[in-house]
């Protein structure tokens, strides 16, 4: 049985400012309208359709992950398991084989599916999964390499070995990233491959490695399986004491290095590893002058250049080789020779206790969406939409009162003691310290204007009494 398994916890600091803490790169659309996480869920669909597919992701990005699936068709079958932070990928992957011998056996096979990549054609794809699978059963660890086009330094590579088959070798050894003249001494000889990240094995053939080459992790993984609650519904919660004490560390690092017989399937697909914006940039037709345009845009005496907007024109006259990106609350305007770099615009956010690298003006929430509109000492107006039978947390707020107006549907309201309905240009005032919640009982969206008033407006000021999706 193949079971594959979604990787979805990186940040992406590199393409920020789409990307943030808060909604990461999985979730970034690509110029067809799809995003990560979907083209990751349609890939994975269609080499097991027999079986689930296992999504490693934080427990913060679940709902968000299951409203991108539904919109893509994706089978409900399909099993969450959730970590309350972020541990590298060993961790994940040992949890996910733990999962796997326990609900399908040691036996089962497992694909592991970044969710930052693009892929194509499907049919390659499929066919270099069959020939890993069939070196997984055999107890292999297995590679999938990629095909050099150019001294890439951004990249892991293998070194092949001897072949065991048409476009399937030994490993000779991994190679971290490599500075740009041993990148290209790889590519002169031939024999090196980018590597993908993606893996292949049973449950039983990683868990016996980690048990070799890393007991320092199979074992409080195990702790940390034994202590997780049965799965509820669609999802699986590991148990944070135990999983607090996992160390954070790759496969690469744990098990790849280390383990002997490992084999590596040479692609035949078209792979990209979605790292930067040039990686993004390289997804979109340029134009004569090889600019590359996403939203709407006028480019006069320029060339070579990627710019990305979702909700204004940008114009560029007389600019080359430049990364704009522009966002409602954010520009990014780098050199694309320093794509790379963007990472640290994050780190300095981060030190001057900025949220701009944590946060959209539009952030997502269980229960659907918030905009912030306008932010001011004392102050702050947001739009808020809540889906169609969600509902808000009951709460309360120490520092701040709000005023709602509904402006689309109608609102079920709690407020303080009382319960009612608020129709649209119809409002209510909630003083603060007042437990109060907001729920749409309707089949359509319920939008309103919510202003806050009071000495303190950030996020935090809240208490939560009850939430029906567990953060109370």
């Amino acid at each position: 049985m193949l079971i594959p398994v979604i990787m979805s916890g990186g940040v992406g600091a590199r393409l920020w400012p789409v990307s943030r803490e808060a909604y990461p790169k999985p979730f970034i659309r690509l110029a067809d309208g799809q995003s990560l996480i979907q083209k990751s869920m349609l890939r994975a669909a269609a080499v097991a359709p027999a079986g689930p597919v296992l999504t490693v992701t934080n427990r913060e990005y679940v709902y968000a992950t299951r409203d991108e699936y539904r919109s893509v068709g994706a089978d409900e079958r399909n099993v969450f398991l959730l970590e309350p932070s972020a541990r590298n990928t060993a961790p994940a992957i040992a949890l996910a084989a733990l999962y796997v011998q326990a609900h399908y056996g040691a036996d089962a096979v497992m694909l592991i599916l970044p969710a930052d990549h693009v892929v194509e054609p499907p049919a390659a794809f499929k066919a270099a999964v069959s020939a890993a699978c069939a070196l997984a059963e055999s107890g292999r660890i297995v590679v999938f390499g990629v095909q050099p086009d150019r001294a890439e330094t951004g990249y892991g590579y293998i070194e092949c070995g001897g072949a065991i088959g048409d476009d399937v070798y030994d490993v000779a050894r991994f190679v971290e990233k490599p500075p740009l003249a041993q990148a290209e001494q790889y590519i002169a000889q031939g024999n090196y491959l980018w590597n993908s990240g993606m893996f292949c094995f049973t449950a039983r053939t990683i868990l016996e490695n980690l048990a070799r080459h890393a007991p320092q992790l199979q074992t409080p993984a195990d702790r940390c399986w034994a202590a997780t609650p049965p799965r509820s519904g669609d999802a699986v919660h590991l148990d944070a004491a135990t999983f607090a004490g996992l160390p954070e560390i790759s496969i690469d690092y744990a098990v790849m290095e280390k383990a002997a017989g490992i084999a590596v399937v040479r692609a035949a697909f078209a792979w990209n590893d979605i790292g930067s914006w040039n990686a993004v940039s390289d997804l979109v037709t340029p134009d004569a002058d090889g600019n590359r345009t996403v939203g709407e845009s006028v480019m006069v005496d320029s060339s070579d250049c990627y710019v990305q907007s979702a909700d204004r024109m940008v114009a560029g006259v007389g600019i080359h080789g430049l990364l704009v990106i522009d966002t409602p609350d954010a520009l990014l305007i780098a050199d694309r020779n320093d794509a790379q770099k963007v990472r640290t615009v994050v780190d300095r956010l981060k030190q001057t206790g900025s949220t701009v690298h944590k946060i959209h003006r539009t952030v997502v929430r269980p229960w659907g969406s918030y905009t912030t509109l306008e932010q001011g000492p004392g102050f702050k107006i947001k739009r808020i939409v809540v889906n169609p039978g969600a509902a808000l947390s009951l709460q309360l707020h120490r520092h701040r009162s709000e005023h709602w107006v509904v402006v689309g549907g109608t609102a079920q309201v709690v407020n303080g003691e009382k319960e009612f309905v608020v129709r649209t240009n119809e409002s209510t005032f909630i003083p603060a310290g007042h437990r109060h919640r907001l729920s749409n009982r309707d089949s359509e969206p319920l939008v309103i204007i919510e202003v806050q008033t009071g000495a303190y407006v950030e996020e935090d000021d809240i208490v939560r009494l009850e939430d029906v999706y567990g953060r109370s």
